[in-house]
């Protein structure tokens, strides 16, 4: 079943919600929530001895002429941990303001094929098959994210090392998104941002309709219109925000949003601080466990 079906869908996903279907493997883990310890493990907090309070962060660091420094401070590694992540829900790293699902404004068909794909436990996630992590997905795949900006160019690149994606944010003053007829629907979309304060806010449109735009099935269509927010509130913390406009799923526009924590050593706990090297497809031992690609999509 496709997303865009704006019409005779809620139908169709209340019958694909009474089929009883036998469980399945598990999806590969890249799907299931980073570990408390090891790979994927967030920054340690400096717990004192005996279950003392931790140590308290950094400040947030900043440049030489006082911008917020999204990367290491010179002389520094590290990156950010965004294996874990959601806007529905408070749970986790979750925010407390988030909605809880029975509180999300679906339309009655995007509903059924939120349901239907829990029900399903991601077997259908085109992530599981190695295509990218679009959307907002882009900050909840393992292997952690970087920012890295180019001022001088106008410009800030977001580098996932999930597959070594990126997705560039224009920052030129007065840049506008091409007219809706011009796009070309992709992963990533067309990111305009700019900065309010302390905080980078960067406004999307242009998705294609090929991804999960999160982690658990919330479906979108090729109206999604994402304005994501954020703030590194201290040296460990990056604060994100999200507000969803897609009136093909939505009713209205709705926010969530989670933290993220930085890393200061690899992803697997050694010393360094880097993103390593993954590519998907050169490990990839669960499409013979799961139904084909097109089916039931």
């Amino acid at each position: 079943m496709r997303n865009r079906c704006l019409s005779g869908c809620a139908a169709a996903g209340v019958v694909l919600l009474l089929v009883v279907l036998p469980a399945r493997q598990s999806v590969r883990a890249a799907q299931a929530p980073a570990p408390a310890s090891g790979r994927g493990a967030a920054a340690p907090r400096g717990r004192g001895r005996g279950g003392a309070p931790p140590i308290p962060s950094k400040p947030t660091p900043r440049s030489a002429d006082g911008h917020v420094n999204f990367g290491a401070p010179a002389g520094e590694k590290g990156f950010w941990n965004n294996g874990v992540g959601n806007p529905v829900g408070r749970n986790g790293s979750s925010l407390p303001t988030n909605p809880l699902v029975e509180d999300v404004p679906f339309r009655p068909w995007a509903k059924a094929v939120y349901e239907y794909r829990r029900m399903r436990g991601g077997l259908d996630d085109p992530h599981v098959r190695c295509q990218p992590p679009g959307g907002m997905r882009f900050f909840t795949v393992p292997n952690g994210m970087e920012f890295i900006e180019q001022p001088e160019l106008n410009r800030i690149f977001l580098i996932a090392g999930e597959n070594r994606e990126w997705k560039r944010v224009a920052m030129e003053p007065g840049r506008q998104h091409p007219p809706e007829e011009q796009l070309n629907p992709s992963y990533f979309g067309d990111s305009i941002g700019h900065w309010e304060g302390d905080t980078l806010v960067v406004d999307t449109v242009g998705f294609s309709e090929k991804f999960w735009m999160i982690r658990g099935g919330l479906p979108h269509t090729r109206f999604l219109h994402l304005t994501e927010r954020f703030t590194r509130t201290d040296f460990n913390t990056m604060k994100y925000e999200v507000t969803i406009d897609d009136k093909g799923a939505y009713t209205r526009p709705w926010s969530g949003g989670w933290t993220m924590p930085w890393q200061p050593n690899n992803y697997d706990g050694t010393p360094g601080g880097e993103i390593h090297e993954y590519f998907c497809i050169d490990n990839e031992r669960d499409s013979e466990h799961m139904p084909d690609a097109n089916e039931n999509r």
